[in-house]
């Protein structure tokens, strides 16, 4: 009797111990490749699903999108510049079948295949190009990957340049270059507007050739900004001074005129 509890006890064991290794959960972003006797026998869903033990050999695939950086790489330009060119790359497994059967290490192969290719692309390309093309650089390296990973079940979604070092001595060189691209700017714009003022003073003095008045007038409203300062000293203009000599002249004629021809009184 006691011998045949222990049987029982050893049959329960060793059941939950087969079970144990015949039960697989596939969870919602993986499958199940599976292995019997070393051949392929199919694809496992999403569930729960039971193998043979020491038989069936179920290899699990994430199907999510994975992140990969791609760590600097000193590449040589076009144009013979020394640069650091890093990178990140996003990726998903599209066959599960052919990411276990064609390939042993997806995301190792995939890392030395992005970094081969991110010096290749930049390296055809000069410095003014690479900095100012990123996008056409993203499309070229993910294209390029693509063409090598479809092979394995790997569809490469993005890939994006993250930072370019340049050398000490490049960064002031470019440094100089902005500053006199911003001079050269900058006296451009002064050109044009000293020929802007210079046509509308012309315009002006046309004006007031036209009508003398007008110069009084500006005269007058200069010594009004004059006097706003509260100076001492007034200098004023000579058509200003002419005008006051005229106006004292037709004051005194005025006068000569009334003590010659007086006014007729009642």
């Amino acid at each position: 009797m006691v011998w045949f509890w222990v049987l029982l006890v050893l049959a329960l064991i060793l059941l939950i111990v087969l079970l144990s290794f015949s039960i697989r959960v596939v969870t919602q972003y993986e499958q199940g490749v599976l292995l019997r006797f070393g051949r392929l026998v199919g694809v496992l869903k999403p569930g729960v699903h039971l193998i043979i033990p020491f038989v069936d050999v179920m290899t699990r695939v994430s199907l999510r999108i994975v992140t990969l950086p791609i760590e600097s790489q000193g590449i040589i330009t076009r144009d013979n510049v020394s640069v650091g060119v890093s990178a990140v790359a996003y990726y998903r497994i599209i066959d599960s079948v052919k990411s276990v059967v064609e390939i042993e290490n997806v995301q190792s192969a995939i890392e030395q295949i992005a970094q081969t290719t991110l010096r290749k692309v930049v390296g055809q390309h000069a410095l003014d190009e690479t900095l100012a093309n990123t996008e056409v650089l993203n499309v070229n390296v993910r294209e390029i990957l693509d063409a090598q990973t479809l092979g394995w079940g790997v569809e490469v979604t993005l890939v994006e340049l993250k930072d370019i070092l340049l050398p000490e001595s490049m960064k002031r060189s470019m440094a100089k270059q902005a500053e006199a691209e911003r001079e050269k700017r900058a006296k451009i714009i002064n050109a044009e507007g000293e020929q802007l003022a210079a046509a509308k003073l012309g315009d002006a003095a046309d004006t007031m050739m036209k009508h003398p008045i007008a110069l009084q007038l500006r005269n007058l409203q200069t010594l009004v900004e004059i006097g706003v300062d509260k100076n001492t000293i007034v200098v004023f203009p000579a058509p200003l001074m002419s005008t006051i000599s005229e106006l004292g002249t037709f004051l005194a004629r005025e006068t000569r005129n009334s003590a010659v021809f007086p006014a007729d009184t009642d």
